[in-house]
């Protein structure tokens, strides 16, 4: 298995590789696991998760620094974005640093590379060769589409399309989460995409557990923020409208994107950093309902949804079209205009690992 992220690191990608890793060892398989240099103890991990670990060197390529000071804090985002953007910078290290990792390793029933950043495909890609195959089945498994990508406000320049071809052409099979995201990728390439959602461990029997709710209406989101996508600005506006009482609990690494809300709704918004899954999930669990930004595109799900499943509360989503009648029913204890979720149970690890297994063995 090959991963930017890994454990301990609270994203999607590396709650995607470890748990199948776990899970992969649950089930009697040996796995190795290539990952990213961390400056972590992993023996108490290990202890309970036996894989065989290598992590590849430090990353050399240094990270734009983000000044809060102004006018620097827009100088120097500016240039990390434009270096992002045209150079794949600094998430193009992986490239280099997964090839020559990969350069010692052989004979593998099965090798799964998991994005993103997409560089890990395309650092598997270059090491793979008819001499040097590594696996007999290789998995490149993708989040997030990348050229067909419609939620960042920028496209990726098309010189990137030739490194999405070169690896989609290696891959034996690529898997996405939803069958949306399927025309995000080049129609060559459809006849090896399969559908493998998000997988988690879970205790199927604790989900839906009864819930007698708050005495202040409470309700949170978790997760990424992005400008003009996932966007909390209308739902902001209006709540600082509200004058029933409620407390708003919000889960996020992009603080500059609620902070400045801070001011309208007082102690009754409470922003945190992200905090371990195990964690959350018993204070979303605990929750009257959670919010949802919609997307608006069929190509990309959030794995939050997930979460929110298993927490069993009803789930509020705003959509680009704001409504603010249905903010105020979920304020009121009225969940009839909940979001349908699909069914939990596909997304129990032991269903999502069989999966790739299957393909591993040509089924």
């Amino acid at each position: 298995m090959v991963s930017n992220g890994f454990y301990p690191e609270i994203s999607a990608r590396s709650f995607r590789a470890t748990e199948l890793a776990a899970e992969f060892v649950r089930q009697g398989h040996e796995v190795k696991v290539l990952t990213r240099y961390r400056d972590y103890d992993y023996n108490l991990f290990l202890s309970d998760v036996p894989v065989i670990l290598s992590m590849w060197s430090r990353n050399r390529f240094p990270v734009v620094p983000d000044y809060s000071v102004r006018p620097f804090n827009y100088l120097f985002r500016a240039v990390a974005r434009l270096l992002t953007l045209l150079f794949e910078y600094p998430a193009i290290e992986n490239m280099f640093k997964v090839r020559k990792i990969l350069k010692q390793e052989k004979d593998y029933n099965l090798m799964i590379s998991f994005a993103v950043p997409h560089p890990v495909h395309w650092g598997v890609a270059w090491a793979r060769s008819s001499g040097h195959i590594i696996a007999d089945t290789w998995i490149a498994d993708c989040g997030d589409p990348y050229m067909g990508d419609i939620l960042d406000s920028y496209r990726h320049p098309f010189y990137f399309s030739f490194l999405e071809k070169w690896f989609c052409r290696k891959a034996d099979f690529i898997t996405i989460p939803i069958e949306g995201a399927r025309q995000a990728y080049y129609p060559e390439f459809h006849h090896k995409i399969r559908i493998i959602p998000q997988g988690f461990n879970f205790p199927v029997e604790e989900i839906g557990t009864t819930f007698l709710g708050n005495a202040t209406p409470t309700f949170a989101y978790a997760g990424e923020l992005i400008p003009g996508v996932r966007d909390p600005g209308q739902l902001i506006h209006f709540l600082s409208s509200v004058d029933t009482p409620f407390r708003f609990w919000v889960f996020t690494r992009r603080r500059d994107m609620i902070e400045q809300y801070r001011t309208q709704l007082g102690e009754r918004l409470i922003i945190s950093d992200y905090i371990p899954r195990k964690e959350l999930l018993k204070v979303l669990s605990g929750m009257d309902f959670l919010i949802n930004f919609d997307n608006n595109s069929d190509r990309n799900s959030p794995s939050k949804l997930i979460d929110y499943s298993i927490a069993g509360r009803p789930v509020l989503n705003i959509e680009k079209k704001f409504e603010g009648e249905k903010v105020l029913a979920f304020l009121k204890g009225d969940f009839s205009g909940k979001m349908n979720l699909p069914d939990v149970s596909t997304y129990h690890i032991g269903n999502v690992s069989r999966q790739f297994l299957n393909l591993s063995r040509g089924e």
